[in-house]
């Protein structure tokens, strides 16, 4: 294996060329050079033409702000929802936190963000909505342009611009890389440590780069370490120095992340937790993930895939057959990462996501090699993602987003907050939280943590409210005195709660359209009903 470029360890790794081979070096004068140095330094950012990485962060920014849609709770409640706890010090942690299965580090990132609004003076609800995203969109951004660097040292030049492409019109690529999500930032990292990476042709690979981009990712999410499995056997099996590899590369990032993790989860949960450990028992060992739905093993190859592909698949399909046998590691790698997630039970779209960049590179030689009918296949893919990315970012399930627009309105600008009270009456986390709203009102939500006592015939609150709406309700609140202000839910519980709606004077006052896939629970609207008879405290916008 040929040697790695920037790896600076100990004597018994230091003997390492540059490119892997000696070339005898040209004469040149030492003002032209310095002149094209110049001009070099001018035009270039991370590398590459200045313009087309302003170009790539003005896209990112732009598909930041044409999403407003909600995807899973975690990009809430995994994140944003943690760090406001940790910055304002009022909010709701979930179950997982009190079980300690998440670490602090990812957090901490948006949580640094708060406080540095806070110390400003900056902290309105907006920009606290808005920051963490964009700057989860300028890393997305990053992870396109080292994809595209990548491509042009291991294929060439045209190649790199028709990955290029397929990478930034990827619609769920598009739904995905400005969320903040474990799995945005994981998906980010790994495809930014795959420019560092050994591959043969690439001028850029470091080990140690590669290996801390890969610990971190493992820090914010441990399943991170699934497609690494084959890229990490594969580089140590062809790997000369395999000592000098380990002793002084793998191990010493490893230990340094993953000490830095512990020490932050210690900080905050108050005493040594392992939560890579914790999560993986839970998730695998266990499977308890399953109480949040499983699905059978063919099902990310039978419809997990192809949905997150979408009208790429052809041309992966097609580019399998055209790349080098040199990038077949990276088709090993995505066809082991859906077979280690088709062994367990819960599964997701988005848990595949950090291999979507992977297939990127194989839908890029498919329109490479296209000749007649690469125009075609360009409008196809093009007018195809535009339309499913709009469609998923300003209307599939919008209205839980919008809802809470809705109740920052509600904040009082009197001294007591708890004057204003609201009950979200929804499948449990559907919407964000004090992270959307940033004012200390009282709020609750039906709240659906897994058993962990081994209950055969456990319920949890949300599947008790379900059962019966109404009854649940009546026995909830038995006086008027202790009635919610506002009721929040889906347009299908109306009839069923008309009669609790009718005796506690409540009046729709807001309607927030939100589509959905098919589920008995959730309706095509959301609904904010208002108790008009309680006497509240004026209220103003945040």
């Amino acid at each position: 294996m040929e040697p790695e470029a920037g790896d600076h360890g100990p004597a018994l790794c230091s003997l390492h060329s540059r490119s892997g081979e000696m070339k005898l070096r040209k004469r040149k004068s030492t003002l032209y050079v310095n002149t094209q140095e110049k001009r070099s330094r001018r035009r270039d950012l991370l590398g590459e033409n200045i313009y087309l990485v302003l170009f790539t962060i003005a896209l990112r920014i732009f598909n930041c702000f044409l999403v407003q849609t909600s995807f899973v709770p975690d990009e809430y409640w995994q994140s944003l929802e943690v760090a406001h706890h940790m910055v304002f010090r009022y909010g709701y942690l979930t179950w997982e936190w009190t079980e300690r299965l998440r670490g602090y580090t990812y957090p901490l990132i948006f949580a640094s963000i708060y406080k540095i609004l806070h110390l400003l003076g900056k902290d309105s609800v907006q920009l606290l909505i808005w920051i963490p995203r964009l700057a989860q969109a300028l890393l997305s951004a990053v992870a396109d342009v080292r994809l595209y660097s990548l491509m042009k040292q291991v294929g060439n030049q045209q190649v790199a611009r028709w990955v290029f492409f397929c990478q930034l019109c990827s619609w769920f690529t598009w739904y995905c890389c400005t969320r903040t999500l474990t799995n945005t930032m994981e998906t980010a990292l790994t495809a930014i440590a795959l420019f560092y990476y050994p591959l043969e042709g690439s001028r850029s690979m470091n080990s140690v780069k590669y290996s801390l981009l890969v610990a971190l990712a493992c820090i914010v999410r441990p399943t991170a370490l699934i497609p690494w499995v084959p890229l990490l056997f594969r580089h140590f099996y062809r790997e000369q120095r395999k000592l000098c590899l380990v002793l002084h590369h793998l191990l010493p990032v490893g230990f340094i992340t993953f000490s830095l993790s512990l020490i932050i989860d210690r900080i905050f949960f108050g005493q040594w937790t392992l939560v890579q450990f914790n999560f993986l028992k839970f998730n695998v060992l266990q499977n308890l993930g399953t109480f949040y739905g499983s699905h059978p093993w063919h099902w990310y190859f039978s419809q997990g895939f192809p949905v997150v592909l979408g009208t790429h698949l052809p041309f992966f399909i097609h580019g399998c057959f055209l790349a080098p046998r040199r990038l077949h590691i990276l088709l090993l790698t995505v066809l082991w990462t859906l077979l280690v997630y088709s062994m367990l039970g819960h599964k997701e779209f988005r848990f595949i996501y950090p291999v979507l960049p992977f297939c990127m590179v194989f839908c890029g030689y498919s329109l490479a090699h296209l000749k007649a009918w690469r125009k075609a296949a360009v409008s196809f893919l093009l007018l195809s993602n535009v339309l499913l990315a709009l469609y998923t970012g300003l209307v599939h399930q919008r209205g839980t987003l919008d809802v809470m627009n809705h109740i920052q309105q509600a904040c009082p600008r009197g001294p007591d907050p708890a004057s204003v009270s609201v009950l979200i009456m929804m499948p449990c986390h559907s919407t964000p939280y004090y992270s959307h709203v940033h004012c200390p009102l009282s709020m609750r939500f039906l709240q659906c943590p897994p058993d962990l006592t081994g209950k055969t015939q456990y319920l949890d609150e949300a599947d008790m409210f379900y059962l019966n709406p109404l009854s649940w309700l009546q026995q909830e609140f038995r006086s008027n005195a202790s009635l919610p202000t506002y009721l929040v839910t889906f347009s299908v519980l109306e009839k069923e709660i008309y009669a609790f709606l009718t005796s506690g004077s409540y009046e729709r006052t807001a309607i927030f359209f939100h589509t959905h896939w098919p589920e008995g629970r959730i309706g095509s609207h959301v609904h904010v009903y208002e108790r008009r008879l309680t006497s509240r405290v004026n209220t103003g916008g945040n």
